[in-house]
């Protein structure tokens, strides 16, 4: 288990096989007996400190039984295979640290920043919504997002020396009851440019590792903007 201060967890459910790909709308029920990964994500460290107590509880409750005991979501029964905290080989969307230690660990050199939108990404630009990833929308979401939970500040002054060097993305659709959400699915890749202070190469790097946590840009408590670095792009 992490450490309370911990941040932020990633917990799969029913995880008993594991695709890198995410489904962000179903059009049909999900059958009985599916195996599915439910990630949670928290950016706040008295939440995660919380709903710690409850997967510990879950999961010492069905060790200690040996056999399958229902977590009860609405009408559902959830049987709980395993709870997963920490980075693994076939699940890239497992991780947890606190800010210093995020911070900390950011690269002062490093000037590639590649991103995979995994899920209809879409930024508020004044009083309409934008599908495209500018270097602004992308940075300057994951710069308010660390500045609201992190004691660590950082101000995104430093944007007009990234650039995107490879993108290969598209737009999607997902549509509830109410309305539909058009966003950018795929790759893009940035690089910082001219004479950039280690010091602005470290905050960069340092939202560019946060972009798994906090996700970006709209709706991202509905799933929406789940968005990860790709290292080695």
């Amino acid at each position: 288990m992490s450490a309370p201060q911990t941040q932020k967890r990633v917990l799969p459910i029913a995880a008993r096989t594991i695709s890198q790909a995410i489904q962000w709308e179903h059009k049909q029920a999900i059958h009985e007996n599916t195996p599915i990964w439910w990630r949670i994500s928290l950016l706040d460290d008295g939440l995660f400190d919380r709903l710690t107590q409850l997967w510990q509880q879950l999961n010492f409750v069905s060790t200690a039984l040996e056999e399958d005991r229902p977590w009860h979501l609405g009408p559902t029964d959830l049987y709980v295979t395993n709870i997963v905290s920490q980075p693994q080989s076939n699940q890239p969307w497992v991780n947890s640290c606190t800010y210093a230690e995020l911070f900390d660990r950011a690269s002062e050199t490093e000037r590639v920043i590649s991103f995979t939108f995994c899920t209809p990404t879409n930024f508020r630009q004044g009083v309409y919504d934008s599908a495209m990833p500018t270097r602004e929308s992308i940075f300057g979401s994951l710069a308010n997002r660390w500045n609201k939970y992190s004691p660590i500040a950082i101000e995104s002054t430093f944007t007009e020396a990234i650039f995107p060097s490879f993108f290969d993305i598209r737009t999607e659709v997902s549509t509830d009851s109410r309305s539909k959400f058009i966003g950018c699915v795929g790759e893009v890749s940035y690089r910082i440019m001219g004479d950039v202070n280690p010091v602005a190469i470290k905050q960069i790097n340092a939202l560019a590792d946060f972009a798994l946590y906090s996700g970006v840009g709209r709706k991202t408590p509905m799933g929406m903007g789940m968005t990860r670095r790709l290292q080695n792009f």
